[in-house]
């Protein structure tokens, strides 16, 4: 009778001389260089040129003194840095009537900021979670409604908008461009929220209500834990939405409320004096500080939460 240890030692010796005969396994190693990489590296390495250019040479600018500036090359990084017309831009460039800079125009926006993106993101998440987990009487046709005005163009209710503030008192106010903000970005904050929702576990919700919690009970305790990354997508849509709006800024408020975008014009389209094109760089790079900001700090949470339900249906 064979020895077992000396019959194992034989088949694994028959196995690796047959691994040998046969050679190495796995798959095949993909090479470092080849057509597909080489095109969309390619592709990527032109989209990034294409964008960080731009922002290259209005940077550059902005650290540039005017009398390099009028030697015609705007590639060139600057010969002597000096950071006067960022501090021009936000202090001293004249924005109409006043001269006080980027300023003033900054806490107006920061006003303006906080309280539209609060309220809006507070319904609408509202707004999704019964609509995805509680089908009360007329749910379709109140998100249908949503989705229409998601959809239809902010200058069609303009005029109508500005009768509205104007007979409740609020036009030419930041109460009444807050209240415009948050109006107008329900439809599609909704849209997000319902849909992230819906992508929740339904035995979550059902486990909850055999237990014997109640609307609002479910809403924080369950499903508002859960949600981080769609609020943080929410977040950014509303503040770069809200933060880089021209429009309403202009219409629904007066010039001492003027929000930074307006200012940023007021400043870049000046026909007085001598045309300032450090100054108008560094304004731009200010006024599109805080959206930038806020992307690079939560930018990891907006993609977990676009990849986890933000675009399902």
């Amino acid at each position: 009778m064979a020895n077992p240890a000396t019959f194992s030692a034989t088949v694994a010796g028959a196995d690796a001389a047959s691994g040998a005969l046969s050679g190495p396994r796995g798959p095949k190693p993909k090479k470092a260089i080849s057509g597909r990489n080489i095109m969309i590296y390619g592709t990527l390495i032109i989209v990034a040129l294409y964008y960080l250019l731009p922002l290259y040479v209005m940077v550059v600018t902005s650290l540039k003194g005017m009398p390099e500036i009028r030697m015609g090359n705007i590639f060139a990084p600057p010969v002597e840095i000096t950071f006067e017309p960022w501090v021009k831009a936000w202090s001293q460039a004249c924005t109409g009537l006043n001269c006080d800079g980027l300023s003033r125009g900054f806490w107006n926006s920061v006003q303006i900021l906080i309280p539209s993106v609060i309220l809006s993101i507070a319904i609408a998440s509202v707004n999704g979670y019964a609509l995805a987990n509680w089908r009360f009487k007329g749910a379709e046709f109140f998100f249908t409604v949503l989705i229409i005005g998601a959809f239809i163009p902010y200058q069609v209710m303009l005029y109508p908008i500005v009768i509205m503030l104007r007979e409740i008192g609020l036009y030419g106010s930041l109460t009444g461009l807050i209240l415009v903000h948050s109006v107008f970005g329900m439809p599609i904050l909704t849209l997000l929220f319902r849909n992230y929702f819906a992508s929740v576990p339904e035995e979550l919700f059902k486990a909850a209500r055999v237990d014997g919690a109640g609307f609002w009970q479910i809403y924080f305790q369950i499903m508002l834990p859960m949600s981080l990354p769609i609020f943080v997508v929410a977040m950014i849509l509303q503040v770069t939405g809200i933060w880089n709006d021209f429009l309403f800024g202009v219409i629904y408020t007066k010039p001492d409320l003027y929000p930074m975008t307006v200012q940023l014009n007021n400043i870049v389209n000046s026909v007085q004096g001598v045309k300032e094109y450090n100054v108008n760089m560094a304004a731009t790079l200010l006024t599109g500080l805080v959206p930038l900001i806020i992307y690079f700090v939560s930018g990891k949470l907006f993609v977990r939460g676009i990849a986890a339900g933000a675009v399902k249906g």
